[in-house]
């Protein structure tokens, strides 16, 4: 089964929707009065397709799988501690580096320097130990073929 995509008269047809915030043609995004509304309605024992005729949305254009996806991400959001909030926005990740300070830019380039002067040190060493390794196994080599000599 592959991937249904969205034909442009579907896709004006969501886009018309104040409850979806984007729409592509490979995907769908919901605003959060949908996400919440959706969570009430489902809670009160109202099945998917129901809930998205209720809200303006024809279930057949999303297809089988959208609608069960809905559901499942719904139950999965109640669960988390933000609910159906979006973090993504307000949590980057990574720090911007854009906007520092020279200050800022300088300790993080110390950062960086030691760093990578501790693992340089850890390099040499492993190449240090592979070469004992190696030598005393060339040693064993050695031994045991003079003494099958013998």
């Amino acid at each position: 089964m592959g991937k249904h995509y969205f034909s442009e008269e579907q896709q004006q047809k969501l886009r018309n929707n104040p409850l979806i915030k984007k729409i592509s043609e490979k995907a769908i995004t919901y605003t959060q009065e949908f996400k919440e509304r959706f969570s009430e309605e489902y809670k009160s024992g109202k099945l998917p397709s129901e809930i998205l005729r209720g809200m303006g949305i024809d279930p057949r254009i999303l297809g089988k799988s959208r609608v069960n996806n809905i559901s499942s991400r719904i139950k999965a959001n109640n669960l988390r501690l933000n609910g159906h909030k979006d973090t993504r926005k307000s949590n980057p990740g990574r720090p911007v580096t854009k906007n520092l300070t020279d200050e800022e830019k300088i300790k993080r380039l110390e950062h960086k320097v030691a760093y990578l002067n501790q693992e340089n040190e850890f390099l040499k060493k492993n190449i240090q130990m592979d070469k004992q390794a190696n030598s005393k196994s060339k040693l064993r080599h050695l031994k045991n073929i003079n003494s099958s000599k013998k």
